[in-house]
C-alpha cells in the first residue's frame, strides 16, 4: 500500500507514533502513514535516550502494539540494522513479518545515536551499500521498502552524504534519507541532486537541527515522505508540564485541557459494553464460576 501511494506520486506526510495511545490518536486523522520512531519508542516505553540502548526486540513489541490499533502504514526506524549482514536479514524479517510497510536503515556505528546529537560516527559507504543489498534481498515482498538513511552530514558534508546516497540507491534502496540537514538550502539541494523518491525528518524543535518547513514546501522540493517524530510527542510532553504547573499552583486539575476525544471512546470501550450488553442478551446474568482451589 505505501509503496503503490509513493509509485503513484502521493506526498506522505507520516506523524511520529510511539505506543498504542499515540498510534490510537493518529489513527483517528487523515494521515497516509505513521512513523515510528527509535528516540520516541526509547523515551517513552523504556525512559532511555535513542544512543543505542533499545534493540531489535524491543522495537518489534512496540511495533506490534502500533499495528494493533493502527491501520494505516507504519514506517519504522530500523537504526543499523542491529549489527552486521546476519543481523540486517533477521531484522528486515521481524519487521516485514510484524506488519511494517517500510523501515529505514542508517550508516552510523553501533552503539548509534539520534541523528540529530553530536558524537556520531559513520561506517564506510561500502559496508553500508553490502547492508542496504543484503536488505533488499532479505524481503518476503517486493511490497516492503527499504529506506537508506546517512547520518554522514554531521561527521563529513552535504557533498559526502549525496555521495553515500547515491551509492546506497545503486545497491537497491527504495528510497533516500539523508538525515540532519541544516538548513531549507540543504534540503532543497537535497531534492535536487538525488534520484527518488525521498524522504525528510522533520524535528523543528529545541535541540535538532532542521528548520521548520510547510509540507507542501518539502513536497515542491522534490520529497516524496515527510515524517514528523515529535508531532505528537512534544506537545504532549509540553501539556503534560503545563497540567503539573497548573495543579501546583492551583491545586486542582485544569477543565480547560481536556482532549476533544472521550478517553473512553478513544481505547475502545464502546466495544466493550456492545459484547457485554449482547452476551447479557444471550446469556443472562450468567453466574460467574468459582475460581479452582
Amino acid at each position: 500500500m505505501l509503496r503503490k501511494m509513493i509509485e503513484g506520486g502521493e506526498f506522505i506526510v507520516a506523524p511520529g507514533v510511539y505506543d498504542g495511545f499515540s498510534a490510537m490518536v493518529a489513527e483517528r486523522y487523515p494521515f497516509k502513514a505513521v512513523y515510528m520512531g527509535g528516540y520516541c519508542v526509547a523515551a517513552s516505553r523504556w525512559g532511555h535516550p535513542d544512543a543505542g540502548l533499545v534493540g531489535l526486540s524491543e522495537m518489534i513489541d512496540a511495533l506490534r502494539v502500533i499495528r494493533r490499533v493502527c491501520t494505516k502504514p507504519v514506517i519504522a526506524d530500523a537504526d543499523t540494522g542491529y549489527g552486521g549482514l546476519l543481523n540486517v536479514q533477521h531484522t528486515v524479517r521481524e519487521f516485514e513479518d510484524a506488519g511494517a510497510a517500510a523501515i529505514h536503515i542508517e550508516d552510523q556505528e553501533m552503539p548509534k545515536k539520534c541523528g540529530h546529537t553530536k558524537g556520531k560516527r559513520v561506517i564506510p559507504a561500502d559496508e553500508m551499500a553490502a547492508k542496504v543489498a543484503v536488505a533488499v534481498e532479505s524481503r518476503r515482498s517486493d511490497d516492503f521498502m527499504i529506506i537508506a538513511r546517512t547520518d554522514s552530514r554531521q561527521m563529513y558534508d552535504l557533498d559526502e552524504a549525496i555521495r553515500r546516497s547515491i551509492l546506497y540507491k545503486e545497491a537497491g534502496a527504495d528510497v533516500l534519507f539523508i538525515d540532519a540537514p541544516q538548513s531549507l538550502e540543504e534540503v532543497a539541494r537535497i531534492g535536487k541532486e538525488l534520484p527518488g523518491p525521498l524522504m525528510l525528518n522533520m524535528v523543528p524543535q529545541k535541540g535538532f537541527v532542521t528548520p521548520n518547513a510547510a509540507a507542501e514546501n518539502i513536497e515542491k522540493m522534490g520529497f516524496a515522505i515527510a515524517h514528523y517524530p515529535g508531532l505528537l510527542a512534544t506537545p504532549a510532553m509540553a501539556a503534560m508540564e503545563r497540567s503539573i504547573e497548573h495543579f501546583l499552583g492551583e491545586g486542582l486539575m485544569d477543565s480547560t485541557a481536556m482532549p476533544k476525544t472521550n478517553p473512553h471512546e478513544l481505547v475502545g470501550f464502546p466495544a466493550v459494553w456492545a459484547d457485554e450488553e449482547r452476551w447479557q442478551q444471550k446469556f443472562g446474568d450468567a453466574p460467574v464460576p468459582e475460581p479452582a482451589e
